[in-house]
């Protein structure tokens, strides 16, 4: 199965908002790092402080914020700094936040080694917060920023108070630089809830109804009467329905309407869809409802596919569908386009970053296009590419055939049942569609090898070496392929069996094409495996493929001899 991409943010905050020559040569540092996207910058003048927000995979957004501190180090003097902003160093806070494929823990210890290597190589101090954090204590920003850049001095003398890495006696370097905090922590979705009221007053209750914090307990009266406070002196709170949330009610003149204006600090706890709904039922409670959704900023994908399908399953509907038409189903469901068109590929940070890095790819052809392309002069794409897509299909026709089932009249009972098959069938039929092009790259690589240069003994080593790399990575591949497609047979089966009967060619079909994919791959695995010199290596990958071979023909055989008797 095909690896989910690892995707990471990161959003430094540099103590400079006045001098956009400065603030550009940091932004510089981060744009011309290879496989980092840069998103946004917002220079702020007051807190003379920009907050710089790109994305990429994570050695790449590594480096490339590393690239950046060590700018800003250079291009800005703490002891000239003055801003309505608390703050610590030129570089003052610098968060690593998964999107996906990768976890929280991951990036924890990613900004740990970052702080490191920050402390070694440009000797600033750093403190480590958040998930990064190795005490209870500093996963708090404002601890590891108390006294801010004036207590620096006296922090880095008192035990406790020293930064986590590349702690020493202040001196000029540090004067300069301050010190910078590294961590980990969540991805922040900043949502706006649209009410049909102007009433800034309702929309506030309806915050303070469903953030966490929630709202003071009064004496008497809820709403007039006189706070309560504990024996301490703090504010008694009435906890709101949501975890992880923050919320305010405002009116926007722009739009002539009230919002929930709401933070998401953790959308594992409170995911969007459930902030919507809560929202929602508390607005009914007083008498308003919610007419739309505002994103603001980037969202992750999974926001919106999490979204689509808990939408699908209320409805009782298959959630085994293309993933563009899940996400049709969430903007829909939250109202998205309510105040403005909504688009996916400008506001989902994966489709930024496909975009920004798209190639050809054959999967992106129309069917046409693939057929002429495959008939040309050219050796590829050729038989395990066209495998690959032949097992896709036959996985696209199981799927179909379970969704043609969740929803046939009569079976509703059934919708769940179906809908995991047609998942199952979504699954295969991605994981297929990326062989399409692995399987064109593979062969790819081998062509790339054998136009290395041969001329000295060294050079000709290294060319032998890597054609026989490329060589079984396009084994690799194939046999890859072979183990998704005969994946696809029992899928087949169970439609055949249990699916709407007036598609029960259709599983017939998909099974066909699923042993032609199977068999087709295999021929692959086989040419390729005769020309590794590790022959114990290329017998085991024939043996493999033999096996599969052999599955294939008797899984098709069974299930074509029962749809012929079925259809007779």
């Amino acid at each position: 199965m095909a690896k989910e991409k690892q995707i990471v943010e990161c959003v430094p905050n540099f103590s400079e908002g006045r001098n956009m020559d400065v603030i550009k040569q940091i932004a510089a540092e981060i744009e011309h790092t290879k496989g980092v996207r840069l998103l946004d910058i917002d220079p702020g003048e007051a807190t003379n402080r920009t907050v710089i927000t790109f994305v990429g995979e994570p050695m790449p957004v590594v480096e490339a914020a590393f690239k950046a501190v060590r700018k800003a180090g250079q291009l800005i003097d703490m002891r000239q700094h003055h801003g309505a902003h608390p703050r610590i160093g030129a570089t003052d806070v610098l968060p690593l936040i998964p999107v996906s494929g990768i976890s929280l823990e991951e990036c924890a210890q990613l900004a740990r080694e970052l702080a490191q290597r920050i402390a070694d190589e440009l000797r600033i101090p750093c403190y480590c917060y958040e998930a990064a954090a190795f005490s209870e204590p500093r996963r708090n920003l404002a601890v590891c920023r108390a006294g801010e850049y004036e207590a620096i001095p006296k922090k880095l003398s008192t035990p406790g108070l020293q930064p986590d890495f590349g702690c020493r006696p202040m001196d000029d370097d540090i004067a300069r630089t301050g010190c910078t905090v590294v961590g980990a922590r969540d991805f922040l979705i900043a949502v706006n809830f649209n009410l049909n009221t102007t009433s800034t007053r309702r929309a506030n209750a309806i915050a303070f109804d469903v953030r966490e914090k929630g709202r003071p307990r009064r004496e008497g009266n809820p709403i007039t009467g006189k706070p309560m406070k504990d024996a301490d002196g703090n504010p008694i709170m009435i906890p709101g329905t949501l975890k992880g949330t923050k919320a305010i009610g405002w009116y926007i003149d722009e739009y002539g309407i009230a919002q929930v204006s709401m933070n998401i600090t953790d959308i594992n706890v409170t995911p969007l869809h459930k902030a919507f709904d809560e929202v929602c039922r508390c607005a009914q409670n007083r008498g308003i409802r919610v007419t739309g959704t505002e994103i603001v900023g980037l969202t992750p994908k999974r926001t919106l596919i999490e979204a689509g399908r808990y939408f699908l399953e209320k409805q009782h509907r298959s959630t085994g569908i293309p993933e563009e038409d899940i996400i049709k189903i969430a903007v829909h469901s939250m109202g998205l386009d309510d105040l403005r068109p909504f688009n996916p590929r400008e506001k989902v940070i994966e489709f930024l970053l496909e975009d920004a890095e798209k190639k050809p790819l054959l999967v992106d052809r129309t069917v046409k296009a693939f057929a002429e392309e495959t008939s040309r002069e050219s050796p590829a794409p050729g038989g395990g590419t066209i495998s690959a897509y032949m097992g896709a299909l036959g996985a696209a026709l199981g799927a179909m055939v379970a969704n043609l089932s969740a929803h046939k009249a009569g079976w509703d009972e059934r919708w769940k049942e179906f809908s995991d098959s047609a998942m199952k069938g979504q699954q295969l039929m991605d994981r297929l569609l990326h062989l399409v092009d692995e399987d064109t790259e593979a062969f790819n690589r081998i062509m790339a090898a054998f136009s290395m240069p041969k001329t000295t003994d060294e050079e000709r080593t290294l060319r032998t070496e890597a054609i026989q790399q490329a060589t079984l990575y396009a084994a690799e591949v194939p046999l890859n392929t072979m183990k998704t497609a005969v994946e696809v047979l029992p899928l087949c089966r169970l439609m055949m069996q249990q699916g709407n009967p007036n598609s029960i060619s259709d599983a017939g079909v998909g099974a066909l094409a699923a042993r032609a994919a199977v068999l087709g791959a295999g021929l692959n695995v086989k040419i390729n495996a005769a020309s590794l010199r590790d022959r114990d290596k290329a017998a085991s990958l024939v043996a493999e493929a033999d096996m599969l071979v052999d599955r294939a023909k008797a899984e098709e055989h069974e299930i074509m001899a029962e749809i012929e008797r079925r259809l007779a």
